[in-house]
């Protein structure tokens, strides 16, 4: 029975901040923290091929291709 993982940057507000505002101080502080973060590289590698390059495209994300 293969059990579905929860990842945090999934709620992250951080990433929220982003999202709504990617100029904004902790949206630029996520974005690039995300560049070395291990629990973003857990959750982005474990993504299917169609949410990476969605992920890629919207974060301007270039690492772990």
């Amino acid at each position: 029975m293969a059990q579905e993982t929860s990842y945090p940057c999934e709620n992250c507000k951080f990433r929220a901040h982003y999202d709504k505002n990617p100029k904004s101080v902790l949206g630029r502080f996520w974005r690039w923290h995300i560049n070395f973060c291990p629990g973003w590289k857990n959750y982005f590698t474990h993504q299917d091929a169609r949410t990476k390059a969605a992920l890629r495209e919207k974060y301007n994300f270039q690492k772990y291709q």
